[in-house]
């Protein structure tokens, strides 16, 4: 585990990952009274994912745990404990592309009405989800968002992305106003109980919110709101993609909002239902111009 950790250098929740896998996969060859890598095969590997896939894995997964018996069987050559790697010319199972789960348009209306602004709480989740909804960040970018970096008069936030990578994302002014009420009326009463530090969302004992808080609120308003329907924070995530495409946004400006370093990884927002392509098509297309 020092390999993955220490060398490779990846995460603790990624290691654990690798880690149960490894062992998984160890005590499968073990029952079959093989105890060297020197002895196993490309066959037994395929087995063994076989067998992973009748439990059932998801394909996600049963990819993860490839990967892990390639990491193991690379390192055991790498380390002179056997000559060859086995397991380099199995096949990663293909992933099925999945769309992104949004809220449509009136969902997050309904979302918004339902909250009580009347209360500190209220005030200040209205900000939270109208600022996760205007600017498309990640849960842990806005719950990491410190003062100093919320640029309320200008309409821009800077956060730290994946890989530590800087970006400057805009924001609405309905955003801007709810989190101007939100800092000005109830940010300070949450900051007098404990040491709150420069925190933009905090909670009523003035720590700053946790993840766990966050899916707890928006929990909370999906169910008051009738929302039939799985939403978590980062739904709003997708929804403030999805929406901006379907408004005629830029690929690469919607891109750029959301930080990923692959537009291929932006396109997977561009599921948009084929009577919106042929209203696009009948109203720009110069042919259809012509048609009476």
């Amino acid at each position: 585990m020092y390999h993955l950790q220490g060398e490779r250098q990846l995460a603790p929740n990624t290691v654990a990952s690798y880690k149960n896998d490894i062992l998984r996969y160890l005590q499968f060859l073990k029952e079959r009274g093989i105890n060297k890598a020197e002895t196993v095969s490309e066959e037994m590997i395929i087995v063994y994912l076989e067998s992973l896939s009748s439990i059932p894995l998801a394909p996600s997964s049963l990819a993860r745990n490839l990967s892990a018996i390639r990491m193991f069987h690379r390192f055991m050559v790498n380390e002179a404990y056997c000559s060859k790697d086995v397991s380099e010319n199995i096949d990663t199972p293909k992933l099925p592309k999945r769309l992104p789960k949004i809220l449509d348009i009136p969902d997050i209306e309904a979302i918004f009405e339902i909250i009580d602004t009347e209360s500190d709480a209220g005030l200040r989740d209205r900000a939270l989800l109208e600022l996760l909804y205007g600017s498309g960040l990640r849960i842990s970018e806005l719950l990491e968002l410190r003062l100093p970096f919320l640029m309320l008069e200008d309409g821009w936030v800077q956060v730290i992305g994946k890989g530590s990578k800087e970006r400057v994302v805009p924001f609405g002014n309905e955003a801007r106003d709810w989190l101007q009420r939100y800092l000005r009326h109830v940010r300070p009463e949450y900051a007098r109980t404990i040491q709150a530090e420069d925190y933009v969302f905090l909670n009523q004992r003035g720590a700053p919110l946790s993840r766990m808080g966050v899916w707890k609120i928006i929990q909370n308003y999906v169910r008051l709101a009738g929302i039939d329907k799985p939403v978590s924070p980062h739904v709003f995530r997708h929804s403030f993609a999805t929406h901006l495409l379907e408004g005629g946004a830029d690929l690469r400006a919607v891109q750029e909002m959301l930080g990923h370093s692959d537009i291929a990884t932006t396109q997977i927002y561009t599921h948009l239902d084929r009577n919106y392509l042929k209203e696009v098509h009948k109203t720009f297309h110069p042919r259809e111009k012509f048609q009476k």
